[in-house]
């Protein structure tokens, strides 16, 4: 099921902030009240066309509970127990309706609530980055125009040039948030890295990097081209994990030209066997693109601690 409602999700947000895509005429214009009203419009007309093939089988009432509920920010209304199954059968009866189901494969019936709530839930998250210019109440007329291919109070040209104004906007604001974001970060890192080159058995490279060793090695030292095995754990200064090998059970290996510039200097000082601990400065990081799928912010000085455990020939 997560790669259908993923997929909703991707749909949603490429279509919402990044396209102007042409969909057919299939109303008269008639005038919403004002932005806020027509952008609603437009994003329920397109969260609906890019859910539609789960259409059949949602209960547009629970639908929309479930993304007011992720708006608010709460616990996703249906359990987490019932997701999978949920998922399973409605992802069967999508396939079936294509003509795609395997042949002689059992149809299973699904509860429409629960799929509202499943599917809504989604939706909603990912529609929160945008939810200050959204009215839920105007954004449901566009999902059940759309749903039941009734007059639509918009046409194509007002829907397109909507989304293209609205992701426009969308493009700047996170722009702005990312700029502030990242001069942030490099001013709380550059504090963090002053301090902490004061503290005893910490290091600083001529690059700026900072290490500490946690405990010796007795091997060789990799060079800049090598692959390695490593153990290691990455978080941000303020303790998040974002990274771990040991929560995934095993090793990672890479070429260390593969990796961050501060990966990349700080492993070539390690013998293997040895346990490191390193503060990369965001320059040494990710830079100001920031990384991790969106948890490692712009600029951000990131701490990880290494153990070099073989270079593979």
């Amino acid at each position: 099921m997560k790669a259908f409602v993923r997929g909703v999700a991707v749909i949603l947000t490429t279509t919402v902030l990044m396209a102007a895509v042409a969909f057919p005429a299939m109303a008269q214009e008639a005038a919403l009240g004002n932005e806020r009203a027509r952008v609603s419009y437009m994003v329920g007309h397109d969260v609906a066309r890019s859910i539609a093939p789960a259409a059949p089988d949602i209960d547009l009432a629970a639908f929309e509970r479930a993304v007011r509920n992720a708006l608010d920010g709460g616990e996703p209304l249906i359990k987490e127990s019932q997701v999978q199954s949920v998922g399973r059968g409605l992802m069967m009866r999508i396939a079936s309706r294509a003509g795609q189901a395997p042949a002689g494969a059992e149809i299973p019936e699904v509860d429409k609530q629960q799929v509202g709530y499943l599917v809504g839930s989604d939706v909603g998250r990912s529609l929160e980055p945008m939810k200050a210019e959204l009215d839920l109440a105007v954004l449901m007329q566009g999902v059940r125009a759309t749903f039941t291919g009734g007059e639509l109070l918009m046409s194509e040209a007002e829907l397109g040039s909507t989304r293209e104004a609205f992701g426009q906007k969308m493009r700047n604001q996170f722009q702005s948030r990312m700029q502030a974001q990242a001069a942030t970060n490099k001013a709380e890192g550059a504090a963090f890295l002053a301090a902490n080159r004061q503290e005893k058995g910490v290091f600083t490279t001529p690059s700026g990097l900072q290490y500490r060793v946690l405990r010796q090695g007795s091997g060789a030292r990799p060079r800049p081209n090598d692959r390695v095995r490593v153990n290691y754990e990455g978080t941000l200064l303020d303790g998040t994990v974002f990274d771990s090998s040991y929560e995934r059970g095993q090793p990672a290996e890479f070429g260390l030209d593969q990796v961050i510039a501060g990966w990349t200097e700080g492993l070539t000082m390690m013998p293997v066997g040895a346990k490191y601990r390193f503060w990369i400065p965001g320059e040494l990081g990710y830079g100001a693109k920031g990384g991790g799928g969106g948890e490692i912010g712009p600029n951000a000085t990131l701490v990880f601690d290494v153990e070099l455990q073989a270079i593979i020939e």
